[in-house]
């Protein structure tokens, strides 16, 4: 028997978004079917039944499932099933992660996992905040506790006007892309790209999305109260608990405020970790077993001191000012095989970035819900465990696809157009050391290498992390963040721009939520601070080298007419074989622009005979032109001369001598090269030749 949908609709935008529960995988501790146009996404939020042991952090995870069939596509690959998640679903996994973790209460162990999984597949619909929403809602009818609802909106710029939730068409030609997710109270995430928009601007959309998270927040509501649930209580901490903090703070005292500063990431490490050693030894008895315990009442207190000692004191780790930035060490040109390197350090953290030039062989191919297409241009980031100081498996995780995502976006707004610069790019950073703020300094090396390569790019781009403490009302914000501040604070905030504005920017609130003026004060400082580093980074390499590197590979392109397109392929590919085998070129024919015909060699005199070819290919030859053409056939009445690709003229017998001559073959053979000159070209386009030298 069929259950009854308990379901609330609103029109929030230009968009009717429908919350449908209690018919869809109702084993789940809360599931929610969100509808949007042709859009429809399950979202289902379960718990496990016992807390995990051994852990002291919320094992909460989140997984975005793109089914082929929501699109109308069968996967690709030999088993014609989805497979691992792309890499478009992990970012969107992320995104939802952040502004839902915060608000969970303190405490939970047990495993928490939502899944968002794409039933039928819109791509006139802004996915990230209907996603952010759907996951939201499922959690909000659950009986799981969470400190909710929030909702996302994205927010595009058209023409100076905001536009909430714009389509795939509109995002493209605007001039920021900016997520935002909240509770109606306070801002908990954003991360946009934009084209070098201003601190005003970017706080602008921040402020208009809040308006509409406020009407999916309460169409979440709205659902929740006719479909309620009651939540699942979780004790706090024991007296237990509660007197053994109380112990070793006093045990504590000042020690913490008065070893925190001026010191290393080691010396820092090295401090607490002792410190840590001597409060065991201090309160450990074997037979209350209560070793767990007192580390995980040591970590709580050494956090409200860490926090309290900046706050009130304003002194930081390692002794810098609020708004200061660790040194900076920067290095170009040092690996000479690569076609572009640099070498960025700032304090701690180090970022080696390296620039690969590639042809359209190299672009990568993206299958996902939307029509496949190429990219050329890809960043990405390697964080190897010896740059903590740690050792571990490599490999490719989450927080690798996102800070690699990050930097991407910062320096995708300055890369030369495909027309101008028609090279596939792939820029790599190589962490080798971190102490915070990893994927700003990828940002920097990225944005150098690309210099050191000679990419002509429109400017340099720079990133800078802030973070935030507040308690009772009191905050600071400091700037250039490490390890340290960035695990005891309440905010991570990262911005990159040009000097002329912001072109990627992450937000992620541990706290409640963020108000307009921390937001619009914390801007202001990350602008001195990422223009301090951006003039760093100009007294060592301030425009891009005039050549690209001399080993990277040597391509051009031309705009032909797309009736040509034709020509150039030949039957079956065969003309453009002729061409790559004549002239050692690799020919690709781009739909984007359509027309433009890319040309790679491994060294210039190659390139310029491939280029020549495909000009010659496509022009259409003119009366009183004249060429050195190669006879190809031979006939009674003539011979027949190739004077371009594909385009044959007729000398005729009588043109060849002054005086008569029996046959063709008398004076030339088929493979000579004779010099002629356009004659006549007739109303069906035939060519008439005649040689500038007779034959005797």
């Amino acid at each position: 028997m069929n259950q009854q949908e308990i379901s609330a609709s609103k029109l929030i935008g230009n968009h009717s978004i429908k919350l449908g529960t209690n018919v869809m995988a109702k084993q789940a501790n809360g599931s929610v079917v969100v509808s949007c146009q042709d859009m429809v996404l399950l979202a289902t939020a379960t718990m496990s039944k016992s807390p995990k042991t051994g852990i002291d952090f919320f094992p909460l995870t989140i997984e975005f499932s793109e089914k082929m069939y929501s699109a109308g596509k069968i996967p690709g690959g030999f088993f014609k099933r989805e497979a691992r998640p792309s890499t478009d679903a992990t970012l969107l996994a992320r995104l939802i992660d952040r502004p839902l973790r915060p608000l969970f209460p303190k405490g939970i162990f047990n495993e928490v996992q939502i899944i968002i999984t794409v039933l039928s597949y819109d791509p006139e619909v802004a996915l990230e905040p209907l996603a952010i929403s759907a996951a939201s809602a499922a959690l909000s009818v659950s009986d799981i506790p969470f400190n909710g609802p929030v909702g996302g909106c994205l927010v595009g710029k058209i023409n100076g006007e905001l536009i909430p939730n714009p389509s795939r068409e509109q995002q493209a030609n605007s001039t920021l892309n900016i997520v935002v997710a909240g509770s109606s109270d306070a801002i908990l995430m954003v991360e946009s790209e934009s084209k070098e928009v201003s601190e005003e601007e970017i706080i602008d959309a921040i402020m208009f999305g809040h308006n509409y998270i406020k009407e999916i927040v309460q169409l979440q509501n709205e659902l929740a109260q006719k479909a309620p649930k009651e939540k699942i209580v979780f004790e706090g901490p024991s007296e237990e608990a509660v007197a053994l903090s109380n112990d070793i703070d006093a045990f504590l005292g000042d020690t913490i405020s008065k070893n925190l500063r001026q010191g290393n990431k080691e010396a820092t490490e090295s401090f607490l970790s002792e410190l840590g050693n001597s409060v065991i030894e201090k309160f450990e008895n074997d037979e209350q077993d209560n070793h767990g315990l007192i580390k995980s009442c040591f970590e709580k207190v050494k956090k409200a001191h860490i926090r309290n000692t900046v706050i009130k004191e304003r002194i930081r780790p390692d002794g810098r000012q609020l708004d200061e930035v660790r040194p900076i060490d920067i290095q170009v040109g040092l690996l000479p095989s690569v076609h572009g390197s640099s070498l960025f350090t700032r304090g701690e953290t180090q970022s080696l970035g390296t620039i690969t030039l590639g042809t359209a062989d190299d672009q990568q191919i993206i299958d996902g819900l939307n029509d496949t297409h190429r990219s050329s241009y890809y960043f990405h980031y390697n964080f190897p465990p010896y740059s903590v100081g740690e050792t571990g498996r490599i490999g490719t995780g989450r927080r690798e696809q996102g800070h690699g995502a990050l930097a991407q976006r910062a320096l995708a707004p300055v890369l030369p157009d495909g027309t101008e610069f028609p090279y596939t790019l792939r820029i790599v950073s190589e962490i080798l050391e971190s102490n915070g703020s990893s994927s700003m300094a990828s940002v920097c090396s990225g944005s150098l290498a690309l210099m050191d390569c000679g990419v002509p790019i429109k400017a340099a781009v720079s990133g800078i992390a802030m973070g935030l403490l507040i308690e009772d009302g009191n905050y600071i914000i400091l700037s250039d963040i490490q390890g340290l501040e960035d695990h005891y604070g309440d905010m991570d905030f990262k911005v990159a721009g040009t000097s002329n504005g912001i072109t990627a920017l992450q937000l992620d609130i541990k706290v409640s939520g963020l108000s307009k003026e921390i937001l619009t004060e914390a801007l202001a400082q990350a602008k001195q601070g990422r223009l301090g580093i951006l003039n760093k980074m100009n007294t060592v390499l301030d425009q891009p080298r005039q050549d690209i590197a001399s080993n990277a590979p040597q391509i051009t392109s031309i705009m032909i007419p797309t009736d040509k397109i034709g020509v150039v392929i030949g039957p079956g590919g065969k003309m453009i074989r002729k061409i790559e085998e004549e002239t050692r070129c690799s020919i690709n024919i781009s739909d984007d622009p359509e027309g433009q015909v890319n040309i790679s060699a491994k060294n210039q005199a190659d390139l310029s005979l491939g280029l020549e070819f495909v000009k010659n290919l496509v022009k259409e030859p003119e009366i009183g032109e004249v060429y050195s053409g190669k006879v190809v056939k031979i006939a009674t009445f003539g011979a027949f001369i190739e004077v371009l690709p594909g385009k044959e003229g007729l000398v005729h017998i009588s043109k060849l001598s002054k005086s008569r001559i029996n046959k063709v073959e008398d004076v030339i053979s088929v493979g000579d090269q004779i010099e002629v000159k356009i004659n006549n070209i007739d109303d069906q386009k035939r060519i008439n030749l005649v040689p500038t030298q007779q034959f005797n």
